[in-house]
């Protein structure tokens, strides 16, 4: 047999070394695979939590409290002893009053996760914010609690045929949106005598929980077109105070309201020459009157002291306020009067001091309302208030900066297509 030479031997030697390389290779990667998912990270799904509390071992039951329903009622059904109850009730005083709990609130009910299902936390709902959580378990403990409030920037813009609270309805807006329009210009703006082709733009905050609406933040800005003239108003905060402001920051506010009724209409003018619906004969009318049903509120239009409240003949039941030394004010033919209201009685502006009525000489509800000068009647629809305090000058950069980002925004919102804006 021929030997193999020594070339070929030293060949054979390199090639078995580098298989066995090879196979050290191979096996290392293999065992690396198989340790592979040993070092993966694993992610657990996060626990979820409603009212602060983890709920993933719990069965929940979320209903609405039922006429004739009360803390206990409810407990009982969860398997909540009676005397676990009286310490719940005993625990409670100081923190919330178990008897305020009304039908047609919220509740939820955690319960243990088994057969007995045995309540170990009932949630109550008393507000769309606000909680109350009553522990049940091996410990009792009662805690107050509040939901976090979504603030999101909206708008509104519409055009009045009829009525402003028919303008809200004709865009699907919010009808609190008409309350705080009026509100804000009720001492520049004669909603009494607001005409067709009239329109406004405002820019608000909607306010959610959950995702679900709960109503109507602050109004941020507005433009309301009365007569072809426009009337701003921008939200700006001083001295901690929000408040509104016109264009050249003089503030919206008023010595007096614009008028004494909310969303009615004038019947009759000042006049110095009217025939009495009643008496059929001629003779001055000094003052307003307002068309209204029985009941509604009346408001002073400023703040001051009753001088009169009393039956007073023809005018019926009659108010008069003194505001200062030089105004005054009276509301006739009143139905009632307002909490608290007699002679002597201090009153604040907007405050409800009577109600609409026919009392007196009277065809029918309404408020015949009188302003005076010095003592003498002048034209309630002709009267100029004084504004209150205008921003103040150190302020005025400030506000010039949120006027114009205001005034950018609701210029933006007369342009075509542009239905709402992305919150702030």
């Amino acid at each position: 047999m021929k030997l193999f030479s020594r070339k070929r031997i030293i060949e054979i030697a390199v090639l078995v070394v580098i298989a066995i390389v090879i196979l050290f290779a191979v096996d290392y990667y293999l065992s690396a695979l198989r340790k592979a998912p040993e070092t993966e990270n694993v992610y657990e799904p996060e626990p979820k939590i409603e009212y602060g509390i983890v709920v993933d071992s719990f069965s929940i039951v979320k209903d609405v409290i039922k006429p004739g329903e009360n803390l206990s009622s409810i407990l009982l059904k969860y398997h909540i002893s009676q005397n676990t109850m009286d310490q719940l009730v005993k625990k409670s005083v100081g923190v919330f009053d178990v008897r305020s709990i009304r039908a047609g609130n919220k509740y939820t009910v955690l319960c243990s996760n088994d057969s007995v299902q045995k309540a170990e936390y009932f949630i109550y709902e008393h507000s769309p914010t606000h909680y109350v959580v009553f522990e049940t378990g091996d410990s009792i403990h009662i805690h107050k609690g509040e939901k976090e409030v979504t603030i999101k920037l909206k708008s509104a813009s519409g055009t009045i045929s009829s009525s402003l609270w028919n303008a809200m309805v004709d865009i699907n807006a919010s009808p609190n949106l008409t309350i705080g329009l009026s509100e804000i210009f009720a001492w520049t703006i004669d909603f009494y005598a607001i005409q067709k082709g009239d329109n406004f733009t405002a820019l608000y905050e909607e306010l959610s929980v959950e995702g679900e609406s709960i109503g109507l933040g602050n109004i941020i800005s507005a433009r309301f077109n009365h007569g072809g003239k426009d009337n701003f108003a921008y939200r700006f905060v001083q001295d901690d105070k929000a408040d509104y402001f016109d264009e050249k920051g003089m503030s919206l506010r008023r010595a007096f309201l614009k008028a004494p009724l909310k969303f009615s209409r004038i019947s009759s003018r000042f006049s110095n020459s009217r025939l009495h619906p009643v008496l059929r004969i001629r003779r001055p009318h000094h003052g307003v009157d307002y068309a209204a049903p029985k009941g509604t509120p009346v408001h002073s239009i400023g703040s001051g002291t009753v001088t009169e409240a009393r039956y007073a003949g023809g005018a019926g039941r009659m108010i008069k306020i003194r505001h200062n030394s030089t105004y005054s004010t009276a509301y006739l033919h009143l139905s009632g009067y307002g909490p608290g209201i007699k002679s002597g009685a201090r009153v604040q502006q907007g405050q409800v001091i009577g109600y609409v009525g026919s009392s007196g000489l009277s065809t029918g509800p309404h408020l015949d309302f009188r302003f005076y000068k010095n003592g003498t009647p002048v034209d309630p629809l002709k009267v100029e208030s004084p504004p209150a305090l205008p921003v103040k000058k150190e302020l005025m950069d400030s506000f010039n900066n949120v006027r114009l980002q205001l005034s950018r925004q609701l210029d933006s919102l007369s342009m075509p297509k542009k239905k709402a804006l992305k919150p702030l």
